[in-house]
């Protein structure tokens, strides 16, 4: 686990009223589903999840990625040391997509009905 990682975990708050943890520097769901970026991959390569999901793609690697659709149905900014970038896939399919400044970084998520 990176520093970056940690010290998400140690900021986490418990919303009101719920379960659900938010990191609070970005909003998004601690428990929703997670692409790391380390080491110049996507990790997990695949992510299956529901339609309708939520994915965070987060950046734990020392330099800038950008995270970019085959189909350009999503992309995010370039995102910098500990940044995040959330889509939903409202739609069932393959969602291939790959690093904009390292096309040889490439990754799916298999969305099921």
């Amino acid at each position: 686990m990176t520093r970056t990682s940690i010290s998400r975990l140690l900021a986490c708050a418990l919303v009101a009223g719920g379960s659900t943890l938010l990191l609070p520097e970005t909003g998004h769901a601690a428990d929703a589903p997670r692409v790391r970026i380390e080491n110049f991959s996507f990790e997990p390569q695949t992510l299956t999840v529901k339609a309708g999901t939520t994915v965070v793609f987060e950046n734990d690697d020392d330099i800038p990625h950008l995270v970019v659709a085959d189909d350009k149905s999503f992309r995010s900014k370039a995102l910098d040391t500990g940044d995040t970038y959330a889509f939903t896939f409202s739609k069932p399919g393959d969602f291939a997509y790959f690093c904009g400044l390292h096309p040889h970084m490439r990754g799916k998520i298999a969305v099921s009905p």
